[in-house]
């Protein structure tokens, strides 16, 4: 199989077309499964929920999750703004199980500039519809801050924050893909079920989580400035 064909699959056939998908599209659509299932798992799991004392440690670690991404939504988007902290636990979930696909031997998704401008695109238009829905127009008065000769600068400067957040996640992750398919090539064919261990759990764990983590926040913070005044 040649390169070009390495990273394509047949999805079905159209005539004398044969219609391929990606990688990417693979494993975005895998992860996609693996979330609803669990999903679905922990909604019919939440209805046996009850208030006691020693509730079981499954019910535990859901609470866990919950809360600490409400926590995570109010320290940084505010009470008003919490409810994103629902929209923000499945980019974060769906980003941290990206990261982690290449422990599964996939190619993580968020290695895709596709995936990672999809997911900061949303953040940008969530920024500047709640900003105009909640502000007004103290929200365009912000662009002439300090001056309005600053307004290119302003304008500029609020369409670089989704590639920012795109590129940065997109790099970290590829930049490992890139070390670890590198390190595979050059290593024995017995040799590659041990050493690549350590740079596995930096890259695909490590870096995974700690990027995914930085996403969420980042984007939760650009939503703030833009959304709530200083007053409140």
């Amino acid at each position: 199989m040649n390169f070009s064909n390495r990273n394509l699959w047949p999805l079905f056939r159209f005539g004398d077309e044969t219609i391929y998908i990606t990688d990417t599209m693979r494993g975005t659509w895998i992860i996609m499964a693996v979330l609803i299932v669990l999903a679905v798992i922990v909604r019919l799991k939440a209805r046996r929920f009850v208030e006691s004392p020693a509730p079981n440690s499954f019910q535990n670690l859901v609470e866990l999750m919950v809360e600490s991404m409400d926590q995570m939504a109010k320290s940084n988007m505010g009470q008003e703004l919490a409810p994103l902290g629902a929209y923000f636990f499945g980019v974060f979930a769906f980003i941290l199980i990206s990261n982690y696909a290449g422990l599964f031997g996939f190619r993580p998704p968020t290695a895709d500039l596709a995936t990672t401008l999809s997911f900061a695109l949303n953040t940008f238009f969530l920024i500047h519809f709640l900003g105009i829905s909640r502000r007004g127009g103290k929200y365009f008065k912000d662009y002439l801050h300090p001056n309005v000769i600053f307004l290119p600068i302003n304008i500029i400067g609020e369409i670089a924050r989704p590639i920012s957040l795109s590129f940065r996640l997109f790099g970290n992750i590829l930049g490992g893909v890139i070390i670890l398919g590198m390190l595979y090539a050059a290593l024995p064919v017995l040799l590659r079920f041990i050493l690549p261990d350590a740079l596995h759990f930096y890259f695909d764990m490590f870096a995974g989580s700690l990027q995914a983590f930085i996403f969420t926040v980042l984007s939760m913070t650009f939503i703030r400035e833009k959304a709530v005044s200083e007053e409140e």
